[in-house]
């Protein structure tokens, strides 16, 4: 996927799965862009990367208690998983943005390109200022795996929320510590991520500079980083 700024797609160091979703939770419909035009707030410039970049939207399947046998429980009445057949490898994260913006529902991303597929989803939940509106977060990815890969049964759950929160782990580069919340994790994660950028941001600086007192200097704060990088994924 494309880096967008603000955005913190990983990769995750577990090992890379891809699920099995129930025959009965199937829904095969395909969704049209221009719906999600309508819906998502998208801009001429965003329109032509749906273009150029997506081949077809399908609502592929509905996780439900109707279709799974599990309750809903909090904000998570339903997941939908949407395949999205794209043309190239790359892909903007304001179109994922869009489409969860135009449905107000957590959803699960399955990308597909030449006979290959990868899951990515954001922690997605109606924001507690105003529950009309919903929260997007960066978005995680897994890798690339063969599309006819063997899929893994879906991670055993009490109910939708814990299903939803199982999912998004699978995708999430570090597991959790012991007793760490999904939001705790990704707080975590998020500020672990920003630090990394941060570093990459001083090395750069550091094997442009030819001070040696600078040089120094940014060693010194790339040491106290890396830290607390280390302190973040203990």
């Amino acid at each position: 996927m494309s880096q967008t700024p603000g955005t913190q797609t990983v990769t995750p160091a577990v090992t890379p799965v891809l699920f099995s979703f129930p025959p009965q939770a199937k829904v095969g419909r395909m969704v049209a862009k221009s719906k999600v035009y309508e819906r998502g707030s998208v801009s001429s410039t965003l329109r032509d990367k749906f273009v150029a970049q997506v081949e077809q939207i399908t609502w592929q399947y509905k996780l439900a208690p109707e279709t799974i046998n599990l309750p809903a429980r909090g904000s998570v009445v339903e997941i939908q998983i949407f395949d999205l057949a794209l043309k190239t490898a790359e892909l903007d994260e304001d179109i994922l943005r869009a489409i969860d913006r135009a449905i107000p529902l957590p959803i699960i991303f399955q990308l597909h390109h030449e006979q290959r597929t990868r899951m990515v989803a954001t922690f997605k939940r109606p924001s507690e200022a105003d529950a009309s509106k919903w929260v997007i977060d960066g978005y995680f990815a897994g890798v690339w795996l063969p599309a006819d890969a063997e899929r893994q049964p879906l991670p055993v759950a009490l109910d939708l929320y814990g299903l939803y929160e199982q999912l998004l782990r699978s995708l999430l580069p570090q597991p959790p510590r012991p007793g760490e919340s999904l939001t705790e994790q990704l707080q975590r994660l998020t500020q672990l991520r920003s630090l990394q950028g941060l570093q990459r941001k001083l090395e750069a600086r550091l094997h442009k500079e030819i001070q040696f007192n600078r040089k120094v200097e940014l060693n010194a704060k790339l040491r106290e980083l890396q830290n607390r990088i280390d302190q973040l994924s203990a």
